[in-house]
């Protein structure tokens, strides 16, 4: 099974994420948002499992700076532009295991889909 992990190399919760993983020796591959972009196929995909209020990180940077226009009134159509354009806009990490998506860092979630030692 191949486990993805979605994010910025810079990202504390990535960081902690990763450590995590590595602890309990499980290999992933990480995918930078900002080196590779995200596909509209795979945001899509996420969204249908998760939707896009999950996904849209309203705390990030990029996000906050943003014109107030581009933040009211969104919708899915809206939101999912935003996050192809930029993709830090994302909330983090994004871990891909098999058909499961997890949003954000939870030891305990990472374990039971994992299901390391």
């Amino acid at each position: 099974m191949t486990i993805t992990i979605y994010g910025i190399t810079n990202c504390d919760t990535i960081k902690k994420a990763r450590v995590w993983l590595e602890s309990h020796d499980v290999p992933y591959r990480f995918h930078d948002y900002r080196a590779d972009g995200i596909e509209a196929g795979r945001l899509n995909g996420w969204v249908g499992k998760v939707g896009w209020e999950k996904l849209l990180n309203k705390g990030s940077t990029t996000f906050r700076e943003l014109p107030e226009t581009d933040k009211q009134s969104l919708d899915e159509k809206q939101a999912k532009a935003l996050m192809l354009a930029r993709p830090t806009m994302i909330k983090r990490p994004v871990l891909e295991v098999g058909d499961s998506v997890l949003v954000g860092f939870k030891p305990d979630a990472y374990q039971q889909v994992v299901g390391a030692k």
